[in-house]
């Protein structure tokens, strides 16, 4: 069979699909996005302040409907609310940072799924269900993608060592 290249076939491949990396570079930018908004908004809400996170863990353990057990754990977050605040402080601003950039964009994504997955646990019941576990998956797609590899500083690492499971 023979196949001929007409002007308007090479027209329609360079205007073709958008490649997968710039959709996940998207997810990740927004993903990044979120963790920074959030960063800001609980730091106005006073909620990296010792109090103001031992009342939320408290209105969770209260409220929600998550496993006995997993309340065990965020009441001993809440009792070392000084040391818990500023860390989730760090780990949100962090995150947030990291795949806004896209950098250490494969292991920042898959902490943010692990950490969105708790959030997740902590709420249930309090909240939408798919109020997290959205960017909880989102999250896990963005660390399986590699999608630092666009528009991001990993781009750039993935040069020198295209193999590293960093990047």
């Amino acid at each position: 069979m023979a196949t001929h290249s007409t002007s308007g076939d090479t027209e329609a491949r360079e205007a073709g699909p958008v490649p997968a990396a710039t959709g996940l570079a998207v997810v990740r930018l927004t993903i990044g996005a979120m963790f920074v908004w959030v960063f800001f908004e609980n730091l106005g809400k006073g909620l990296y302040t010792p109090g103001g996170y031992a009342g939320q863990i408290s209105y969770y353990i209260k409220n929600s409907h998550s496993p006995a057990v997993w309340k065990w754990v965020m009441a001993m977050a809440a009792s070392h609310a000084a040391m818990a605040a500023p860390m989730q402080a760090a780990t949100e601003i962090l995150l947030g940072i990291l795949l806004v950039i896209g950098l250490l964009t494969r292991p920042a994504a898959f902490v943010a799924f692990l950490y969105l997955g708790s959030l997740w646990v902590s709420e249930w019941g309090t909240s939408w269900i798919w109020e997290l576990l959205v960017p909880v998956l989102a999250s896990l797609g963005v660390a399986l993608g590699r999608a630092g590899r666009a528009w991001g500083v990993d781009a750039i690492l993935a040069r020198r060592r295209p193999s590293s499971p960093w990047w």
